[in-house]
């Protein structure tokens, strides 16, 4: 065989492994990665192998089903966790602008952060709710799949010095305060003040698996679905559809869109530059 057919047959193996390590993490876990984007689950996985010390994928799998830590530790490597504080600001800016004035007419709202990572979103979005003086009458669930990145959310403790970066991102998304108003300096960490914690509510829930939990006015689900194959969008995209109030708010990314979706015809665009939806049918 030719070293370029030995490549492709190799490649082949890691595939059929990497197809029995994610059936065997869902079958025993129940975290269920088997639709994911094959290229981005492939980079991945070889990630793990090399950082977990091990020979093969199938190596990998013995040691994720036999070492809980370890599973942790793959659970971060496949969670997509790139975040900051009012990360694209435009997006927030057109929140404030075109969201708010909606949300003003309910007695009391519920918005849900699909996929919330680490918290630097969320807490970007209490700022901005206290600041409209909607706070109070909102509660904002926050979910991820990867118990390591919640527990971080639910502590508000974040890098001092992300704080430049953060300030200047609330600036230019409307802030109305000096951002430091909101946190307390500790040695090298920030924390946020309790009160912007008090109407929040972080828990584990997998969008590939867990089905909805609520009505909500608003639904955030930004720069996640990007990872996932069509099969997967489309269980998603059906999931927050039936989670939203008639007349509810759908954002998602600046690289993502309702194009081409099953859902697309359910909703009126509210701001098509940062991806901002109206549920009307």
């Amino acid at each position: 065989m030719s070293e370029k057919g030995l490549q492709v047959a190799d490649e082949g193996l890691e595939d059929i492994e990497i197809a029995l390590l994610l059936d065997g993490v869902y079958r025993y876990y129940g975290a269920d990665f088997r639709e994911y984007a094959p290229a981005s689950l492939r980079r991945r996985v070889r990630e793990a192998v090399q950082r977990e010390g091990v020979e093969s994928v199938s190596a990998l799998q013995a040691k994720l089903l036999h070492d809980t830590s370890c599973l942790e530790r793959f659970l971060a490597l496949l969670s997509i966790n790139v975040t900051s504080m009012f990360r694209d600001p435009a997006f927030y800016l057109a929140f404030r602008t075109k969201v708010v004035p909606l949300l003003r007419t309910y007695p009391f709202v519920r918005l849900w952060h699909a996929g919330c990572s680490t918290g630097e979103e969320v807490y970007s979005m209490a700022i901005l709710l206290h600041e409209e003086g909607l706070y109070p009458r909102c509660r904002v669930y926050a979910t991820d799949m990867n118990p390591v990145v919640l527990r971080r959310a639910r502590e508000g403790i974040f890098p001092l010095a992300s704080m430049q970066e953060y300030t200047v991102n609330y600036m230019r998304a409307g802030g109305k305060r000096f951002f430091s108003d909101y946190y307390t300096a500790q040695y090298d960490h920030v924390i946020f003040n309790p009160a912007l914690k008090a109407n929040l509510l972080f828990s584990e829930h997998n969008l590939v698996t867990d089905g909805s939990f609520n009505e909500f006015h608003v639904v955030l689900c930004r720069n996640v679905m990007i990872y996932f194959n069509k099969t997967l969008q489309k269980r998603v995209h059906n999931l927050i559809y039936e989670s939203l109030v008639m007349f509810g708010v759908f954002g998602v990314g600046n690289k993502e869109s309702l194009r081409f979706t099953p859902r697309e015809k359910n909703y009126d665009v509210l701001d098509a530059g940062n991806r901002l939806y109206r549920k009307v049918r």
